[in-house]
């Protein structure tokens, strides 16, 4: 075989790879694409990371300790969906819908998270250094002991947040509703946080 036969089927033979790889796979029933629908699917501890699950249907999934680092979560419908204790660092969730999910101890750091809908969430304790939440529904969320320090909360929703000790050192609230003072320490001052 010629010199160029062996660099084509070399290269046909790459091609071929890359294609599959490039392929959706399917983790415990759940194919790993955009626009899947997963619903009630236990995906727990799972290594997601980089996932393009943009626009899925993840309802009442189970992902609770899932590696979502850099995960595409833009659009997706994560609907009393369990995130408690996921690595969720740097994923784009705008315009996810996250209401009643339970994203508690979740380690949401960098993760862009503009308009999304976080109503009546669980968030307690969860990391969300540096996230960027413009325009974001936390309206009736738990917040509890969350980190929100040097977070970008402009013009989102807190009315009716279960605020006590988070952590807002350095956030952004400028036209945030539901909020109107930010005590010393950088934490909520709870009274002036309901409509």
């Amino acid at each position: 075989m010629g010199l160029f036969a062996k660099v084509f089927s070399l290269s046909v033979l790459a091609l071929a790879l890359f294609a599959g790889s490039a392929q959706a796979r399917t983790v415990k029933g759940c194919n790993i694409k955009a626009n899947a629908s997963c619903v009630g699917k236990n995906l727990g501890g799972q290594n997601l990371r980089g996932a393009n699950l943009s626009g899925a249907n993840l309802q009442r999934v189970n992902l609770s300790k899932a590696d979502l680092r850099g995960a595409n979560l833009k659009g997706a419908d994560l609907t009393r969906a369990n995130l408690t204790s996921t690595n969720m660092n740097s994923a784009n969730l705008i315009y996810a819908y996250l209401p009643r999910a339970n994203l508690t101890g979740a380690n949401m750091t960098g993760a862009t998270l503009t308009a999304a809908n976080l109503y009546r969430a669980r968030l307690a304790g969860a990391n969300l250094y540096r996230a960027t939440l413009p325009f974001a529904n936390l309206s009736g969320a738990n917040l509890t002991s969350a980190n929100l320090s040097s977070a970008n909360l402009s013009y989102s929703n807190l009315s009716y947040a279960n605020l006590p000790k988070v952590n807002l050192t350095g956030a952004t609230l400028t036209g945030a509703t539901g909020c109107s003072t930010v005590t010393p320490t950088g934490t909520l001052d709870d009274k002036d946080c309901t409509n």
